[in-house]
């Protein structure tokens, strides 16, 4: 029997409950370009994009339970210290870090912040 795998992850879908918090964050605090088509926007950042939404299940299909503030995730960096650096300089809080944690694949050094919806957003260089 052949069996599929999983490649990579392509998005994420975020629930905001105010887009324009939301958008400033994740452009001005973690320098993600923004992507509005068709009343439609998403954040990019290398491969990947997070969409958001701003009314639960606004695009069908949907999750069944989507709510704002219930993602937890982790984003890999280059230079932690120089991540830390930059928030520092912006006045945005740290909720955790530098900790070290395990990843996916090896050690990561994390920074722990929140999202002005309340998602945990880790922000983890490898070791």
């Amino acid at each position: 029997m052949i069996m599929f795998k999983i490649k990579n992850i392509d998005h994420i879908v975020l629930t905001t409950e105010n887009l324009q918090k939301c958008c400033d964050f994740y452009q001005n605090i973690l320098n993600m370009d923004l992507e509005e088509k068709n009343g439609r926007y998403a954040l990019k950042f290398g491969n990947q994009k997070i969409n958001i939404h701003q009314k639960k299940g606004e695009f069908q299909p949907a999750a069944t339970y989507p709510t704002s503030g219930s993602l937890d995730f982790c984003l890999i960096v280059e230079d932690i210290l120089q991540v830390k650096a930059e928030l520092e300089s912006k006045n945005y809080p740290i909720e955790l870090g530098i900790v070290e944690r395990m990843g996916a694949i090896s050690k990561l050094k994390s920074i722990y912040l929140k999202d002005p919806d309340g998602n945990l957003v880790e922000l983890a260089s490898k070791i």
